[in-house]
């Protein structure tokens, strides 16, 4: 029998991975679960992934990217002339607004990076990226690096407390921490 030339087989494993993990959440990748998602045999997963980490690492490059692409079109969009406290609330709170599964899937990848060491390389590169980007624009990456932290700390609290977003408090908490 013919081997079926699959060239997309990879990017459907990486994809149905993100989706499985989306659903299901970090325990309930395994790579039975993400051939059935992918609709691929089972020894596909492991031909292209040796193992779940090398997947995940995988799925975390991919979802980074996206992120990133939207970062680094809101750090091009930043006006000097309107305070950095307004520019990050409204950044917030387009992030949480409708449906939060693509956030909760980002976060789910990037924490995944405290109990799986090869993971972990991956989720320093993404915040360095973000610091560099927001650091370039506004000229000083300590706080560049603040309000990065500041925004995930605050994005983690909205997705874990379910609390509803209020940019004002976001404004204040970010006015007061940068001065």
């Amino acid at each position: 029998m013919a081997r079926r030339y699959d060239p997309d087989r990879r990017q459907r494993i990486i994809d149905a991975a993100i989706a499985v993990v989306g659903e299901r959440g970090i325990a309930g990748l395994s790579h039975r679960a993400v051939a059935a998602a992918a609709d691929v045999p089972l020894g596909s997963t492991t031909y292209h992934f040796a193992g779940l980490d090398d997947l995940l690492v995988a799925a975390l490059r991919q979802v980074n990217g996206e992120w990133m692409a939207d970062f680094a079109r809101w750090v091009d969009g930043i006006d000097p002339a309107v305070p950095l406290a307004d520019q990050v609330a409204e950044l917030a709170e387009a992030t949480l607004a409708g449906d939060r599964s693509r956030v909760e899937l980002e976060y789910e990848l990037y924490l995944a990076a405290l109990r799986r060491e090869a993971v972990r390389p991956i989720a320093a590169e993404c915040l360095d990226e973000m610091v560099r980007l927001l650091g370039r624009r506004i000229g000083d990456e300590r706080t560049a690096r603040a309000v990065v932290a500041f925004m995930d700390g605050l994005l983690l609290q909205h997705l874990l407390t379910g609390q509803p977003f209020t940019s004002a408090a976001v404004r204040a908490g970010l006015a007061g921490a940068l001065g």
